[in-house]
């Protein structure tokens, strides 16, 4: 069953790039205390992932900011190498990029997707979310191709 609004975030391990290399971290600590805005993609370096999705974020990163957000995180089922070359190609500075090696976090929350027929695997589905303390305030998911209501203006308009 999917995640909805007012649910807890599943308690699981993700990883990024730290300054000593690749760290894990936890979500129950990640998002403790914090109102974040997650948005989460099939795959880095995909095609619309790459031109639309993490550039919205990046263009208004300042302005989601200064609506009390102490957290950007771009999520996906790669790993943290590949989040990490991806944010660095996007100048990406400012923004979480997480990653969901195994893909446990979108299972957990009920919002994988079978990219088995593409030769990805299980996958995200592509959605972004408020989190409040933890707690989903606002969810956002994409009907399958759709990228209209995770997009960084959507997210905006929203906090």
């Amino acid at each position: 069953m999917a995640i909805k609004k007012g649910d807890k975030l599943p308690s699981t391990t993700l990883s990024r790039m730290g300054e000593n290399g690749p760290e894990k971290v936890e979500t129950d600590a990640l998002f403790a205390g914090k109102t974040a805005v997650v948005f989460a993609v099939p795959g880095a370096f995909t095609p619309t992932c790459s031109a639309r999705h993490l550039p919205g974020f990046v263009d208004h990163l300042d302005a989601i900011k200064a609506k009390d957000v102490d957290m950007v995180a771009c999520l996906s089922v790669n790993d943290v190498f590949v989040m990490n070359a991806w944010g660095k190609s996007a100048d990406a500075k400012g923004i979480e990029m997480l990653a969901d090696g195994n893909g446990d976090f979108a299972k957990a929350m009920g919002l994988e997707m079978d990219g088995t027929g593409f030769g990805m695997g299980t996958r995200s589905q592509r959605y972004a979310m408020i989190v409040k303390d933890g707690v989903v305030s606002e969810l956002f998911v994409e009907e399958p191709g759709a990228f209209e209501v995770s997009s960084a203006e959507h997210v905006l308009k929203a906090l």
